[in-house]
């Protein structure tokens, strides 16, 4: 039951991240809209709720899941793909490196906040 209660909240930041999206941001996703008012609630309450923990384990563990559709459509579109192979890879690459730069330097901090006896 607190699966279904967590899976619900966050579905409720999803919608409020489409309704923003399809209201103020038309160029950005709703899903990502919702994440962040997620990660911006999470900052601000400072804790995460059970359900929500609960949900998002539960969801980690179907991830493998999720991802069989993205495989099809990598087979099904494999001579587009192959194409447009150097122009993907060196997207794939540009974003890449800034993702991990930013991780990297988040991690660090978060570390070196909980070495010091932070939250």
């Amino acid at each position: 039951m607190q699966v279904l209660r967590g899976l619900t909240e966050l579905v409720i930041f999803q919608l409020v991240g489409a309704l923003i999206s399809s209201s103020i941001l038309t160029a950005v996703p709703g899903p990502i809209i919702g994440l962040v008012v997620l990660l911006v609630f999470l900052c601000v309450r400072g804790e995460l709720s059970p359900p929500v923990e609960q949900a998002a384990g539960w969801l980690l563990r179907c991830m493998p899941l999720l991802l069989v559709p993205a495989a099809v459509g990598v087979m099904a579109w494999y001579s587009v793909i192959q194409q447009m192979g150097w122009a993907l890879l060196l997207v794939l690459g540009i974003s890449l490196v800034p993702t991990l730069i930013v991780t990297g330097l988040l991690m660090q901090a978060l570390v070196e906040r909980n070495q010091r006896g932070g939250r």
